[in-house]
């Protein structure tokens, strides 16, 4: 009878790890994207109200990367790999994203910046990433970011040796606010998120 209690409570703890493992992983993602806005961690940019005030002659190439969670059934990509431009000048780049399956799908993008230490110094003005998205059966988006390298960047100790940045983003599923899950328009509808 004992054997079968060390049994059980043997089973209980291996189900509460199986369970609690189950939960982190779903939570990883939203909390690393979380994790690193607070803490500046994994080369989180900042957020800009407007454009910058100083444009150096100094150029910087700006790469452009989109993946998906495991799981995630939407198609994402940047529409350009990447650009060039000055130090300080507004850029605007667009990523398409496209729901090819029969119901709503919302989403919601982490990012990061490489190399970790020019993170600081990439500003967002408007981004996609700000918001979560839902995206309707058959629905195709361009999803816009407006964005500027720091001119600060030049006098920092470890990021004035930097002469391409990567933005990179990763959607994963969120649950569908309940309003949105009503809708649904026609299939292959294009918009353009702000």
């Amino acid at each position: 009878m004992a054997k079968m209690t060390d049994t059980k409570k043997t089973v209980i703890q291996l189900s509460c790890v199986v369970v609690t493992m189950g939960a982190l992983a779903w939570a990883s993602v939203p909390f690393y994207n979380w994790f690193c806005r607070v803490t500046g961690f994994g080369g989180v940019t900042g957020v800009a109200q407007g454009d910058s005030d100083v444009i150096l002659d100094k150029m910087i190439k700006v790469r452009f990367d989109g993946s998906l969670d495991r799981g995630m059934p939407w198609e994402f990509k940047p529409m350009q790999r990447e650009m060039e431009l000055r130090i300080g000048e507004t850029g605007l780049a667009f990523f398409e994203a496209y729901n090819p399956t029969d119901h709503p799908i919302a989403g919601q993008a982490a990012y990061n910046v490489t190399p970790y230490e020019a993170g600081g110094f990439f500003e967002k003005i408007e981004c996609f990433c700000f918001t979560e998205q839902v995206l309707q059966p058959g629905e195709r988006v361009e999803m816009p970011v407006t964005f500027y390298v720091d001119p600060e960047i030049v006098s920092d100790r470890d990021a004035k040796y930097t002469h391409t940045i990567t933005l990179s983003y990763t959607f994963y599923e969120i649950d569908l606010p309940d309003q949105q899950a009503a809708l649904a328009p026609d299939a292959e509808t294009v918009r353009t998120v702000n």
